[in-house]
């Protein structure tokens, strides 16, 4: 049932009933459909910010995607990482102290890293930026890393091609057997000496033995002296180069069996025992030189020895206390 208005008259003190013309029915259409037409865009608009729409939800989407992949890039740059530690922490420990080399620097395996901030400051501002960048730098510090590896492998395995002739070129028999006769009479480091009645460095090892007792080549090598009545009162003497730094002296010989400039192999016969030069009996005086410097002959003992044997030479030189030269 339709309402009816009235309003209230001043002028007559009385009620009376409200008449609208159609211009007043027509206002009354126009706020209404202006009021109605500014709710719904405000709900619309009010709805598109709370809503996202297809392409914005494909975006959102996208970029999730996005962001999930890097998460799992990063993971795997991560356990490629701890790969390539290893790795190298395996060349540096392991490999290196076997062959006696240098491993890589540490500035070497991360060399050019410092740079690249700079070379990637462009993808920066695109979507995803710091993400990109931040894979980017790690793939190339990888890459770097891994790259100075596979040198230092290559260079490893080029060691190990020359492993063969290393082993053979390290003097590791005795110059003399051990038979009837011959002992190891003095040891390497500070000895009374029996010419010169004073205490001087012994720099070798002295093997006594019979006048003629065969010597032998300790390591494959190249004889560079055989000279008669050599410096430091050596008498007849051999000195073999064998290689890698290593070389080794034999003195007091009654006679040598090798000529200058021949090769030899470990075990070959060289000379015979003597007592040339400044020596008080018959006996072999041997020295082995790396790089130049004098070491103890008896460290290198260890390819015609048993342990027990061995120990047992670490012994018998401990107890000597002259030498015989």
């Amino acid at each position: 049932m339709k309402k009816t208005k009235y309003v209230y008259d001043p002028l007559s003190l009385a009620y009376r009933k409200v008449e609208k013309n159609w211009k007043d029915r027509l206002r009354d259409t126009g706020v209404f459909v202006l009021a109605s037409m500014l709710l719904s865009i405000l709900f619309f608009f009010g709805l598109q910010a709370i809503l996202d729409s297809p392409e914005e939800k494909a975006l959102k989407r996208e970029l999730a995607e996005t962001e999930m992949l890097f998460e799992q890039l990063d993971r795997r740059v991560a356990a490629l990482s701890g790969v390539i530690q290893d790795v190298e922490r395996r060349d540096d420990e392991v490999y290196r102290v076997i062959f006696e080399s240098d491993p890589p620097s540490r500035e070497s395996r991360l060399r050019g890293i410092d740079g690249s901030a700079q070379r990637y400051a462009m993808i920066r501002g695109l979507p995803n930026g710091e993400l990109l960048e931040r894979s980017a730098l790690k793939v190339e510090q990888l890459s770097q890393r891994v790259n100075v590896q596979s040198k230092s492998l290559d260079e490893l395995a080029d060691l190990v091609t020359k492993k063969d002739a290393l082993l053979f070129a390290l003097p590791a028999i005795r110059p003399v057997k051990d038979q009837p006769g011959t002992w190891f009479s003095s040891s390497y480091g500070y000895r009374f000496h029996p010419i010169l009645k004073k205490e001087r460095m012994h720099p070798g090892v002295d093997f006594a033995a019979p006048r003629l007792t065969p010597i032998y080549a300790t390591a494959d090598g190249i004889v560079i002296s055989n000279e008669r009545f050599g410096g430091r009162g050596y008498g007849k003497h051999v000195s073999i180069s064998h290689g890698y730094g290593y070389h080794t002296l034999y003195a007091h010989m009654h006679k040598t069996a090798v000529r200058r400039g021949r090769r030899v192999k470990r075990g070959e016969l060289i000379g015979y025992v003597g007592r040339t030069g400044r020596s008080t009996a018959n006996h072999l005086h041997y020295e082995v030189i790396y790089n130049g410097r004098r070491v103890n002959p008896i460290n290198y003992f260890f390819n015609d020895l048993s342990p027990e044997e061995y120990n047992d030479l670490l012994i018998m030189a401990e107890s000597t206390n002259q030498s015989m030269d």
